[in-house]
């Protein structure tokens, strides 16, 4: 019964030793946030539409999109009266209009809650785990899953400071993938965040905003310099009055249990490994 691993079109089962696993990764990265001075927060499991808006979510990635519509009792009463067998989907038909939308990242909460403030101070720094929802074109086990964990640790604050939060867990991430053996490398991606054809999305071109931690061609985790933007869309100020300036680590839970499954056999070693070596 220890391992029970299995998924079907996105959605996924883990037994026992996997969630022994997954919460002794997630166990150690809350280590490294608390070495970073990250206080621990956990936001609301949904996500207002109207905010997602505002910092151009579905215009930049209108195909991850997954929103949360309630029934209405009476068109569906009706539709499984007139089935001819079991419902196997809601039709529009019998929705009402979606409210609230499913996170695909943490780190928006983050900013969110901000919004509109003034930080006390040029460092400001935030851990939160969420379940996160992608409407991917292909699912594939645990490397890919519809609904997943995601543990960010956020920072907000000078642009200084947001760049060194990076470097500092990069030399956490790649100095556990040494010492557990890990074929890991580092992989520039792009963000979307930045119009195309923006003076932002110029500079990106020249001085990357993110990368990824790669193994065996799976990304198991990103780091992310988003410069101001979210200072800007959100309002979030620095104590001078000028926008702040965030930056994450991100981690794919789900991802890391694979991974060092992979690595090490099974689920239970894999944990026992992980330990000795955090």
């Amino acid at each position: 019964m220890g391992t029970a691993t299995r998924t079907d079109n996105g959605l996924g089962v883990l037994g026992a030793d996997e969630l022994r696993l997954l919460r002794a990764f997630d166990s150690l990265v809350m280590t490294w946030a608390q070495q970073m001075g990250a206080e621990e927060r956990r936001y609301p499991f949904l996500l207002r539409p109207r905010d997602l808006e505002d910092i151009d979510y579905y215009e930049n990635f209108p195909h991850l999109g997954l929103a949360v519509a309630t029934a209405d009792p009476k068109r569906l009463t009706k539709l499984r009266a007139d089935a001819d067998g079991p419902l196997r989907e809601l039709p529009a038909g019998v929705l009402n209009d979606a409210v609230l939308g499913l996170p695909s990242a943490a780190c928006y909460s983050v900013y969110f809650d901000l919004r509109g403030r003034t930080l006390s101070g040029p460092e400001n720094r935030v851990t939160t785990v969420a379940t996160c929802f992608r409407n991917e074109t292909r699912y594939e086990g645990l490397r890919r899953l519809l609904g997943f964990s995601m543990r960010e640790i956020v920072f907000v604050g000078s642009a200084d400071g947001a760049t060194r939060h990076l470097e500092r867990a990069k030399e956490l991430v790649l100095g556990l993938a040494d010492r557990l053996g890990l074929p890991m490398r580092t992989q520039v991606a792009t963000d979307p965040f930045f119009d195309r054809d923006s003076s932002r999305a110029k500079m990106q071109r020249l001085f990357p905003v993110k990368e990824e931690f790669v193994v065996d061609g799976l990304a198991v985790g990103s780091v992310n310099y988003h410069r101001n933007f979210f200072g800007e869309r959100c309002r979030i100020a620095l104590p001078d009055g000028t926008p702040a300036s965030t930056s994450c680590c991100a981690f794919g839970l789900e991802r890391w249990v694979h991974t060092l499954t992979a690595r090490f056999g099974d689920a239970r070693s894999a944990a026992e490994a992980l330990l000795d070596a955090a």
